[in-house]
């Protein structure tokens, strides 16, 4: 499980030094790819599995719409394996796509972690905080 938030700096190459918490779940290899919201996903492999199956799943899978989204998700992923220091190059077409230039948060989300821009994190909380602290149970598993 990814938890946490962690405000890191991409260095002149576009490394990133991938939280000490996370690093043993990746160490076997992982996937980034574009994720929503303009931010990048990090995955173990066992989790790309999980999703490939789930997609494979999904009825009906011949749909513009589900073409679109395996296109998007599986089309864009980059495996990667973290150095001996625990750094991931990103690839400058997913900086490009999430803007990340030097500072970034690394955000745990349960099965994978996020890679946000700095400012465009502090923007998205600053706008959804309240809603999220406002937000109904009912229906919802909770973490209380």
């Amino acid at each position: 499980m990814f938890v946490g938030s962690y405000p890191l700096r991409l260095d002149e190459k576009g490394r990133l030094a991938l939280p000490v918490r996370f690093r043993d779940q990746v160490a076997d290899g992982m996937v980034i790819k574009k994720g929503q919201e303009r931010c990048v996903y990090g995955l173990t492999m066992a989790r790309v599995a999980e999703q490939s199956a789930a997609m494979a799943a999904m009825a009906p899978s011949d749909t513009a719409r589900a073409r679109m989204a395996a296109r998007m998700s599986f089309g864009s992923m980059v495996e990667i394996e973290p150095d001996k220091t625990g750094r991931i190059t990103i690839p400058a077409s997913l900086r490009e796509y999430a803007g990340l230039d030097r500072d970034v948060v690394v955000v745990g989300v349960d099965t994978r972690f996020e890679i946000w821009d700095a400012t465009n994190w502090e923007a998205y909380v600053a706008e959804l905080e309240a809603a999220y602290a406002d937000l109904e149970s009912e229906g919802m598993p909770t973490l209380s």
